[in-house]
């Protein structure tokens, strides 16, 4: 009787077969799964090494008055980001689908320039909130100028605002809860007075004063000073400060670097502190 030969798997069928036994049990799906995920799913803030936002013009540290670590203002550490979560509850950055398209809204220049147009007709009380509550004029303005560049369609309209179909109203996007904070309104507001509420932050006037109120609150919570204004060219300090402002108001962490950025734009400064003036072309 001659002996049966033996065959010789190959090695890579033996581990595919293996392989798709083992893929038969539910709990190796899921360890499988989970080992996908954690390779190709995106660290969260605070957790990775490099730094969550970075700009070499911009030095400094919350806790560092001086700047001498050398620290970067838009940089949150993950203790930073713990408390600001527990006491004001924000997120982390938006999207980077969603950054990519607010920056491709950025580069429209026709829309630039209707922004700039309505900011005109908002300077007045830009300048005379901001003095009155010692907030700085440029940080309303460049919130201003993002809000309202990248303001959803329909939200001013009246009968949507009212239907409580948006949750944020007005050129700096509030809400009813920072009336609430600020003391306007009621947390068991009745429908009338809901209504009341919703038409003061429609209004853009009343929507600026609100908005440096909310500035004025965060840094009275946050202990910064009252006897001078915030200026992030003065000191890595004043620029964390800011930085933080911003970050609490939209709750989004790559929004401080659009605000600060913002705050340098030159046609932003000229048209605060100076004149717009209409180009008429040679043609006309």
């Amino acid at each position: 009787m001659q002996p049966v030969p033996m065959r010789v798997s190959n090695p890579l069928t033996v581990v595919l077969r293996g392989t798709r036994s083992l893929l038969r049990m539910p709990q190796a799906r899921f360890w499988l799964l989970a080992l996908v995920l954690g390779c190709v799913a995106p660290k969260l803030p605070g957790t990775s090494v490099a730094p969550l936002l970075s700009d070499p013009g911009l030095v400094g540290s919350i806790n560092d008055p001086k700047g001498s670590t050398g620290a970067d203002p838009l940089e949150f550490s993950s203790q930073e980001l713990r408390q600001l979560q527990n006491r004001f509850g924000v997120h982390g950055p938006q999207p980077r689908l969603a950054q990519l398209f607010t920056e491709g809204l950025d580069q429209l220049q026709p829309l630039r320039s209707v922004t700039l147009s309505r900011l005109e007709d908002l300077r007045p009380a830009v300048l005379a909130e901001s003095q009155k509550r010692g907030v700085n004029p440029m940080l309303v303005m460049a919130v201003l100028f993002d809000e309202m560049q990248h303001a959803k369609p329909g939200e001013s309209n009246p009968i949507a605002a009212h239907s409580g179909l948006f949750s944020t109203l007005g050129p700096a996007q509030l809400g009813l809860g920072e009336m609430v904070h600020q003391g306007l309104l009621r947390p068991d507001a009745s429908e009338a007075e809901l209504q009341r509420a919703r038409s003061q932050l429609l209004d853009p006037q009343r929507n600026v004063a609100l908005l440096v109120g909310k500035f004025a609150r965060l840094s009275a919570e946050l202990g910064y000073s009252r006897h001078r204004m915030l200026e992030a060219s003065q000191s890595p300090r004043d620029a964390k400060s800011i930085a933080v402002l911003a970050y609490l108001h939209n709750g989004k962490l790559d929004y401080p670097r659009r605000v600060l950025r913002y705050m340098q734009d030159p046609e932003l400064h000229a048209l605060l502190y100076g004149h717009r003036r209409l180009v008429t072309s040679a043609l006309i």
